[in-house]
């Protein structure tokens, strides 16, 4: 390995990227838990299972405006850094086309590890996407951060557009199934656009609103084994692993990675910006993002989630929580700025600079819960959030001592040798003690 490549030593580490990330992973289990324990059609639609009333529609509007969508982007936003991060130190040490090397070889190694995590444990795992589109940025860290702000809002005009469409498109699709059946239950026979505008509509209806008997298949094929549970995943990958590059999926992921990089490279991501900077951006993303929410949510409401209208109601999301994220992430960055709570910056920057331990761990422990103990579709859906509750206690007690005592956690001492090609040294040469690591 050369010796302008290695990791990042502790004292190069930005405590508040870290923090951050930190907040990211705890952040990102509040919508996993849900499809953990019930069934996928349960994101969008609390009427499916787990219940749809009191605390439960509370917490689903909740988790809709403060989570679903912003801790995603916060964590892939630090994954866009994280690529001006890594080749902007080895570049800067004159590793020249090493740094190439070092990094396609770190994210082939993230993608594999990421179709393991999706295989043998959970299938909306991020990790798989993360690094096919790593695999085409590395050109665009040469970019301004306005160009790259600029690319960021042309993905989220064309998603918005393409929402807009969506929706439409399902308006369109029931009309047509409608008048199918209402011709079919009158005895005329249906022509061959009838009959797939009403077979388009029933498949459309089985992911979104399954009925009883489905639930209830889905709920035995998770609890039915090892076997079972990986037929179910696999089944939902072979979908979402064969997506083209220019599918709604990876363009959401794609913009927040350009807006990480932009914000790395001015100086946001790490506090070097003015506080009235990151008022205004708080004040901005919460005053945007809100009221759009509103919106969503009372199309969803008035309609009861009906399929119609909650995808209308998807129109304004992608601004929407684009806005959300960015005010939780002045706001964070402003109290870590400020030292505001310097305790608890630690104890996040410990369990950020561990992600992916911590977020491999939080699959490991759902599936313990909601396969293996056969408590997938038990909880009301506020009861898993005592689960999600308990997960963050232990990772957040956990993550300092570990780190107290090792350079890595497990899975970033891993995938650093796979990266330098070379076994990284992971206990400290002397126990860290008094202050907590960051």
């Amino acid at each position: 390995m050369p010796e302008a490549l290695a990791p990042v030593s502790q004292q190069q580490r930005h405590q508040p990227v870290d923090a951050l990330r930190g907040v990211a992973v705890l952040g990102i289990l509040a919508l996993n838990i849900v499809g953990f324990a019930f069934h996928p059609a349960v994101y969008a639609d609390p009427t499916v299972d787990g219940g749809a009333q009191g605390p439960n529609l509370w917490v689903f509007l909740i988790n809709a405006v403060l989570i679903d969508g912003k801790m995603r982007g916060l964590f892939t936003l630090l994954f866009g850094a994280g690529i001006c991060l890594f080749t902007a130190r080895g570049e800067e040490r004159g590793a020249g086309i090493s740094v190439a090397d070092a990094y396609y070889r770190r994210t082939l190694w993230l993608l594999l590890i990421g179709v393991a995590h999706a295989y043998l444990l959970w299938w909306g795992e991020v990790l798989y996407p993360y690094a096919v589109l790593g695999l085409i940025l590395f050109p665009f860290r040469r970019l301004s951060p306005r160009r790259l702000t600029v690319l960021a809002s042309v993905l989220t005009v064309l998603l918005t557009a393409g929402a807009a469409y969506e929706a439409y498109d399902t308006g369109q699709t029931r009309a047509k199934a409608l008048t199918a059946q209402a011709l079919k239950k009158a005895g005329n026979k249906l022509t061959e656009e009838q009959e797939k505008a009403l077979a388009s509509w029933e498949e459309r209806l089985k992911s979104t609103k399954p009925d009883a008997a489905e639930l209830k298949k889905n709920h035995d094929q998770n609890v039915g084994g090892f076997a079972s549970a990986f037929r179910v995943r696999a089944a939902t990958l072979s979908f979402f692993h064969r997506l083209p590059l220019y599918s709604p999926m990876y363009w959401d992921f794609l913009l927040m990675m350009l807006l990480g990089m932009a914000f790395l490279k001015s100086g946001v991501l790490t506090a070097e910006r003015s506080t009235a900077f990151y008022v205004k951006l708080a004040l901005a993303g919460y005053l945007i993002g809100l009221p759009l929410h509103a919106v969503q949510l009372w199309v969803q409401l008035t309609g009861w989630f009906d399929v119609v209208s909650n995808a209308w109601a998807f129109v304004w999301y992608e601004p929407a929580r684009i806005a959300v994220c960015l005010g939780h992430l002045s706001l964070l960055i402003l109290l870590f700025k400020h030292a505001t709570l310097p305790s608890l910056t630690r104890v996040l920057a410990a369990t950020g600079q561990m992600a992916l331990t911590n977020y491999i761990m939080q699959s490991v422990i759902c599936t313990l819960v909601f396969n293996v103990f056969k408590l997938h579709g038990a909880f009301q859906r506020y009861q898993v959030y005592f689960v999600l509750a308990a997960i963050w206690a232990l990772q957040l007690a956990w993550s300092p001592i570990w780190l107290s005592r090792f350079r890595f956690g497990p899975a970033e001492w891993c995938w650093r040798s796979l990266t330098y090609w070379q076994r990284q040294p992971m206990r400290l040469a002397q126990p860290a003690s008094g202050s907590l690591p960051v």
